[in-house]
């Protein structure tokens, strides 16, 4: 019955009746899957149902075959868990680095309707046929592939997350150090000690809940004392130094240029709760002049036939297990290897009370100190021996073991039963690249590890002890030591003398690389390399016969290190298994490039308290409280809040009302004035003798004859010749201009001019201030616009001789003083009224009572977006990074004069093609259905073809009506649409099911010769 139900033991019945760094005096209750368990403060989950006999604790991805516990870090394939529940409610967590807490609740995953009785399970039956693969070769073409791609999604599917607010807070730190160091075992300590004691400024990060690494999982000694007595005193030391800061609980999660390391600081995360007024995590972006990466290393399993069954684990996470937490993980034990670590486990197992059934090692020569120890204490050891199957399917039951011929790939005699309930493997250590991946460097093969270690760095950085190979605590505190010393010296510090502590460890004898462990009888079997992802090396055969020989193909094509472990248990094998079939060095072959992050990053600590209405200062303008006050709803608009309508005194927010309101506000600036608050608009005051050069190299028209007193409408390229922004700019003395810019691009423009100030033209006296704050501004459009402006101003002429068109003046409203810009948006007669923002409500008060006798009403963003689109003017949907000047039917504002950002790229090919996607306008032929924005443009004949239908273009912008058209109107952008007029082609707009026909037609509906503007 053991192999057929979960095994479960009552009062901690694995727990050993001593030892291990937890306090037996502060049990915690926990549940999982419901169920109750009791551990101790200092476990983690993983270790508290290692304790508790649980053994069957997830399925796996694709096959949903039963798994347990596998290792004892962040290494972590199988233990994932879902956590607490509400908005704190947390997936994919792995079991093994879950600090125990009181009253935890943890739930497994991907299993229905439980774990012992997993429905999906009936996928291991399909196996044969539900190989690498299977879903491109099956379903590519296939009719209804949406209707399987959703059920696969489905059946495939691990943690769920919540749509309930995270009730924590997420806080972010940055800092500055001479010296990071990451990892905390004794390479990290021995640097930090080093470091430390010179003054230089150090930081040291561990992932886990106190430094120690591996030292805490074994039972060695450092100048004949406890290995962790050491620890506990160079901790002690390093706390009392005020130059190094000690960040335990904390993942360096990547490697950034400039030397940065961004890492997370879980401060809450082992408590049922953050404590009042804490964050829950921190993310730290950690600056360094030099970087010791103390990392350690991972082992790595031996793919056999049925080496995921839960009660196979990791050789080093069973000693973790007994020495850290005094949990025995089985009781009847066999140990596989084919390193000497299997014989340090065997002797950890035996000394905690447990039978152990025998050391099975790969190698057939050995002969070293750790197997003559293990012998001594009476424990069998078998050189050329492997397991080659398992048996059991919830839970182990016990193994197969055969010979190892000669060459390590076959069988050389018949195989052995043994009974068991546990397996500890090891296939030898990986060291951990991956930061020094992210930071730019390449690692190589070294065949003394049979492993990658790191190759030549490009940052200021340095891997130290496991993380490079060196896997004795002898050679990891010299290696420590060293690098800091190095680092102190690159810094210009002298070194303070150390002292490391002198070790007794035993000689190792070399590693003898296996990647697959032969089958008996020549079976299938199944050997998994990468258990989360049920990745096979058949998998990685049948890729390879299939074509995929570079490792990045095999990731992709089978899956291979995609899980959220990254293939930290799996990738060494996986990749050594496809040298193998191509019959090349495994150094050749390579290894896929780690990336950030080295293990999961939750959303929340990414954001930090950026969200809501703290993602960035929400921008008002000078004129906000009179908006409020006479009836606007506001839009979110960039970072702006601007009115989008007003309604009237009383009247409720409803949508009858909102389209009531944007059809009078639009038919006002028509018929009579209206006024709308621009401030929002980018504004760059740009000053000095070479600003005019300047501008003509900015903008694709010439700037050099601009008189004072004028404007000028421009637009500017990006570097491939595709339109930037648009805006006008205004000569207001001899060597004073002012620019605008739209609002979204406001940011984006000014950094823009810095650069080439800067760094490409710092020959050019000019001097460029964003002073969009600094001015408040408003839109005076209409007929009656001269009226009302002329009633508010003094000291000046708003005649029509005296101000024409895109004419510039100075003058006072209100005793304000304010410039006057006639400058239009809108298609009619208008004013740009700029004064500075102290003065803004003043002088818009004053032309508001100017105006009342004429009918002005103030309007918002959707009566002023129909307006411009009435009128044809382009704005942000049309200058969406891919349409060129003559895309947008300005082609004659190109200067063939000069010089200018992006001119190279005019002429390319493709640029110039008549048939690019051209601006129109567009109307429903049935005169009533809205164009919906970001519709598809289609032709006639293509409208019910098959997917995918070939695209005539796209629909930037929409009026839902059209007072002056008396339809819905839209802006598009159409292949050829310059020579298209009249014709017809469908809107199709997917997301809503909609198909509009529409007539194409010129994009300026109203006052096509401008008479309305020079009036």
């Amino acid at each position: 019955m053991m192999g057929l139900f979960t095994r479960t033991a009552p009062d901690q019945a694995f727990r050993l009746p001593k030892g291990g760094a937890i306090d037996r005096h502060a049990p915690l209750p926990f549940t999982f899957d419901g169920k109750p368990y009791v551990g101790y403060e200092g476990d983690t989950l993983a270790s508290a149902l290692v304790a508790n006999g649980v053994r069957l604790v997830g399925r796996s991805f694709k096959y949903h075959r039963p798994r347990g516990i596998y290792s004892a870090g962040p290494e972590e394939p199988n233990a994932l868990v879902g956590l607490r529940s509400g908005g704190r409610q947390e997936p994919n967590t792995r079991a093994t680095v879950i600090e125990l807490f009181s009253g935890l609740e943890a739930r497994s995953q991907n299993a229905w309707p439980s774990l012992a009785l997993d429905v999906m399970g009936l996928n291991d039956i399909a196996s044969p046929v539900l190989v690498a693969g299977f879903y491109y070769k099956t379903f590519m073409g296939f009719p209804g592939w949406h209707f399987w791609e959703e059920r696969i999604r489905k059946a495939a599917g691990m943690g769920s997350a919540v749509h309930i607010a995270d009730p924590d807070v997420y806080d972010k730190m940055a800092a500055h150090c001479d010296v990071l160091i990451v990892g905390g075992g004794p390479a990290g300590l021995a640097a930090a000690l080093t470091a430390g004691r010179a003054g230089a400024r150090v930081i040291l990060v561990d992932e886990s809940d106190a430094p120690g690494g591996r030292l805490r999982s074994e039972r060695e000694t450092l100048d004949g004392e406890a290995a962790t007595d050491w620890v506990a005193q160079t901790v002690a030391e390093l706390a009392s130094l005020p130059n190094v800061r000690l960040l335990t609980r904390t993942t360096a999660f990547g490697y950034y240029d400039g030397n940065t390391v961004g890492a997370v600081e879980r401060l809450g995360d082992h408590l049922p709760v953050p404590a009042p007024h804490t964050a829950r995590q921190r993310m730290w972006t950690i600056r360094a002049r030099r970087v010791v990466i103390a990392a350690g290393a991972t082992e790595r399993p031996l793919v056999f036939d049925g080496n995921d069954k839960p009660g196979v684990m990791m050789a080093g996470a069973v000693r973790t297990y007994l020495n850290r937490f005094a949990a025995k993980p089985g009781q009847r034990a066999v140990v596989f290897a084919n390193n000497d670590d299997g014989y340090r486990t065997a002797l950890d197992m035996a000394a905690a009370g447990m039978d152990v059934r025998g050391v099975f090692d790969t190698r057939r020569r050995t002969g070293g100190a750790w197997r003559d120890k293990a012998e001594a204490a009476g424990i069998e050891c078998r050189p050329g021996m492997a397991v080659v199957r398992t048996h059991g399917y919830l839970d182990l039951v016990g193994v197969d073991i055969a010979p190892l011929a000669e060459d390590g790939q076959t069988l050389s005699g018949d195989p052995s039963f043994i009974s068991c309930d546990l397996v500890a493997t090891s296939g030898g250590w990986s060291p951990n690249v991956h930061l020094h991946c992210h930071a730019g460097g390449r690692p190589v093969y070294d065949d003394a590890v049979a492993g990658f270690v790191p190759g030549t760095s490009r940052q200021a950085e340095t891997s130290v002890g496991a993380a490079r190979g060196r896997f004795s605590t002898t050679d990891a505190l010299s290696d420590g030591a060293a690098a800091a010393r190095d680092a102190l010296e690159a810094l210009g510090m002298a070194p303070a003398s150390v002292d490391l502590p002198a070790t007794e460890e035993l000689g190792v004898s070399p590693i003898q690389a296996i990647w697959r462990v032969p089958t008996i009888g020549g079976r299938k079997g199944r050997r998994f390399v990468d258990l989360q992802d049920d990745v096979t090396a058949s998998d990685i055969e049948l890729a390879h016969r299939e074509g995929y020989v570079s490792v990045e193909h095999l990731k992709r094509y089978t899956t291979l290190g995609m899980g959220t472990d990254q293939g930290k248990t799996s990738n060494m094998n996986g990749h050594a298994i496809l040298a193998e079939e191509r019959g090349q060095p495994i150094g050749e072959v390579g290894t896929t490039m780690f990336r950030p992050p080295y293990t999961p990053v939750p959303m929340g600590v990414l954001a930090g308290r950026e969200q809501g209405a703290h993602l960035a200062p929400t921008r008002r303008s000078a004129m906000h409280d009179w908006h409020a006050e006479n009836g606007a709803v506001f839009v979110e608009a960039g970072h702006w809040l601007r009115p989008q309508y007003y309604l009237k005194p009383g009247e409720k927010k409803s949508k009858r009302a909102m389209d009531r309101a944007i059809e009078e506000e639009t038919l006002a600036v028509r018929s009579a004035v209206g006024m709308v608050d621009v401030s929002t608009l980018g504004k760059i005051d740009l000053q000095g003798p070479d600003t005019a050069e300047f501008l003509n190299r900015l903008y694709i028209n010439g700037w050099k004859t601009l008189a004072v007193g004028k404007a000028r409408y421009g637009i500017m390229l990006r570097e491939d010749g595709i339109v930037f922004d648009d805006g006008t700019t205004s000569r207001l003395g001899e060597h004073h201009y002012l620019m605008t810019t739209t609002t979204a691009q406001a940011g984006r423009i000014m950094a823009h001019l810095e650069e080439y100030l800067q760094i490409h033209w710092p020959e050019l006296k000019v001097s460029a201030t964003s002073v969009t704050e600094q001015w408040a501004a408003m839109a005076l459009s209409g007929p009656r616009a001269r009226d009302v402006l002329a009633a508010a101003v003094e000291g000046a002429d708003m005649s029509n001789e005296a101000l024409p068109f895109m004419g510039v003046v100075e003058a006072e409203v209100a005793g304000c003083p304010v410039r006057i810009f006639r400058i239009s948006f809108s298609g009619e007669l208008a004013y740009e009224i700029n004064t500075p923002a102290d003065y803004g409500t003043d002088v818009w008060e004053a032309l508001m009572d100017a105006g009342r006798d004429h009918g002005i009403r103030p309007y918002g963003t959707e009566a002023l977006s129909i307006l411009r689109i009435e009128k044809g003017h382009v704005a942000g949907p049309e200058l969406d990074g891919r349409t060129t000047a003559a895309d947008l039917g300005l082609g004659r504002m190109v200067s063939s004069k000069k010089p200018f950002i992006g001119s190279d790229w005019l002429g390319v090919e493709g640029r110039a093609d008549e048939n690019r996607p051209s601006l129109v306008g567009l109307t429903p032929v049935d005169g009533r259905t809205r164009i919906k924005a970001g519709a598809i443009l289609v032709e006639a004949d293509h409208k019910d073809g098959p997917t995918p239908i070939p695209k005539a273009g796209w629909v930037s912008s929409s009026a839902y009506l059209s007072p002056h058209v008396g339809q819905p109107i839209a802006l598009g952008m159409l292949t050829g649409g310059k020579a298209r007029l009249g014709e017809t082609v469908w809107a199709l707009f997917p997301l809503r099911n909609q198909a509009v026909e529409v007539r194409v037609v010129d994009p300026i509906f109203i006052d096509p010769d401008g008479s309305r503007l020079h009036d």
